[in-house]
């Protein structure tokens, strides 16, 4: 089924609309708000399919497969911890046969040897960092299907778990990622929403982008602001990128975002293509692609070459003959900055290779280098930014897959543990229960080593 195109057909019966002076029409609804509606029209054929299996119950994120073994209940329950200004926290709980089952997990993945997690999950099918473990283990054996299932298995596992008044649409429930009972719906609801991208269905996964960020608005666990413009761009969702710009830019600076500062430009660009719009709204939609990009290659001026040798385009001699787009541009960058640029570059290039779009960033790169040359006042201005990353970046670039960004990553994250179940824990965590203490201790080497010599060439999952 084409979930995109039934979200797309549902736009102009929604009833969450207004006109602007300027005679456009405007989303009223919050800004993160997961599409309500979206979830009953996409999932519904599926609840009621679901309904003609008595034992698997019905849920709105995944549909249960009748290959999946019969749930019970697996000892994971969601408390609502408090409510403050509208807003409920939320927190989920493991019982304590949850906890014993959590500890047989950790001694499989210390064990390095996939095969004691695939035992464990014939043993307790819905154990979520199972899944998610495995999901990992699939992904980098190329088994993309095996590991969208896993993610979706934890994901039907988790929802059936959630408290009777948790919404997924209301934008006012959270979950504290401090705490590692909730990250494995964060890690599950962000591969999940991968895989949906992949699959060609970017406006579904863009309401997941935003069902993530509404769970967590003011720390961004897994840093989807950095995903969420392209997945609005491939989307077509243009009005929603600007409008999200327009009103976060004030308090949470996104035009410092690399991401950002390129794709609400290019945003406005698409917008000013657009017949419906009036001959007054398309030239105010141009003059403001024009201004924000030139201001983006104005503060990051290393992203220029590594996005034209993506797009395979040769630039001319004044640009490449240019001190400001040089080779020192890149080199001079800080190492955090570094990961964002390559972040971009590699999710994004195909975006720019339209010849329109080409021809456009052309004309404002040689405004830029005319502003450079006349010194003006906010050139001189420019600030380098990124001397060390959070560590939701961090944690955003190992989930990434990119390997360019990845490679980016400092020495002192990629000695450390990193899992799939759990990349880059906060340093904060607030924990409910710890391991017991064991006679035996891991190994002190790299785990990202540990993790990919666990990659067996001869594994096969046995799975349930």
């Amino acid at each position: 089924e084409d979930i995109d195109s039934i979200l797309e057909k549902m736009e102009d019966s929604s009833g969450l609309s207004y006109e602007t002076k300027g005679g456009v029409i405007a989303d009223s609804r919050p800004l993160v708000y997961p599409v309500n509606r979206s979830y009953d029209v996409v999932f519904g054929s599926h609840r009621l399919r679901q309904r003609q299996r008595p034992y698997i119950r019905s849920t709105w994120l995944t549909t249960p497969k009748n290959t999946w073994p019969r749930y019970s209940k697996t000892g994971i329950a969601m408390r609502l911890l408090e409510t403050r200004r509208g807003v409920q926290h939320f927190t989920f709980e493991h019982h304590r046969e949850y906890q014993q089952v959590q500890f047989r997990f950790l001694d499989a993945v210390e064990s390095l040897d996939p095969n004691n997690i695939a035992l464990l999950l014939q043993m307790n099918p819905y154990h979520v960092d199972s899944l998610l473990q495995l999901s990992e283990v699939c992904r980098m054996q190329e088994d993309q299907e095996m590991a969208r299932d896993f993610v979706e298995r934890a994901l039907y596992s988790l929802e059936c778990a959630f408290h009777p008044v948790f919404s997924l649409t209301s934008g006012t429930c959270r979950l504290d990622y401090r705490r590692p009972e909730n990250r494995a719906f964060y890690l599950s609801l962000f591969k999940h929403m991968i895989f949906l991208e992949k699959r060609g269905c970017p406006r579904t996964a863009l309401e997941f982008c935003k069902l993530i960020l509404s769970l967590d608005p003011e720390n961004d666990p897994l840093c989807v602001l950095l995903l969420i413009d392209l997945l609005s761009l491939r989307a077509r969702e243009y009005a929603f990128l600007t409008r999200m710009f327009q009103e976060w830019e004030g308090h949470r600076n996104l035009s410092q975002l690399p991401n950002f500062a390129f794709s609400v430009p290019l945003a406005y660009f698409l917008l000013s293509q657009q017949e419906e719009l009036s001959e007054a709204e398309l030239s105010q939609a141009r003059e403001r692609a024009a201004h924000l990009l030139q201001h983006a290659l104005i503060m990051f001026p290393s992203i220029l070459m590594p996005l034209l040798d993506h797009c395979s385009v040769q630039p001319d001699s004044r640009v490449t003959s240019h001190s400001f787009f040089g080779l020192q541009a890149q080199i001079s960058q800080p190492p955090a900055l570094n990961q964002l640029v390559s972040l971009y570059v590699g999710r994004t290039h195909s975006l720019w290779k339209d010849p329109a779009i080409m021809a456009w960033l052309e004309t404002n790169v040689h405004e830029v280098l005319r502003r450079v040359d006349t010194s003006e006042p906010v050139v001189e201005e420019r600030k380098v930014r990124y001397q060390s990353a959070p560590r939701n970046i961090s944690r955003h670039v190992i989930l990434s897959e990119l390997k360019e960004a990845t490679a980016a990553l400092p020495l002192e994250m990629t000695s450390q543990p990193v899992m799939g179940f759990d990349p880059l824990p906060p340093l904060d965590s607030i924990t409910s229960y710890t391991r017991p203490e064991r006679m035996t201790q891991p190994s002190s080497e790299s785990t990202l080593s540990l993790f990919f010599r666990s990659l067996l060439p001869d594994f096969t999952l046995q799975v349930c």
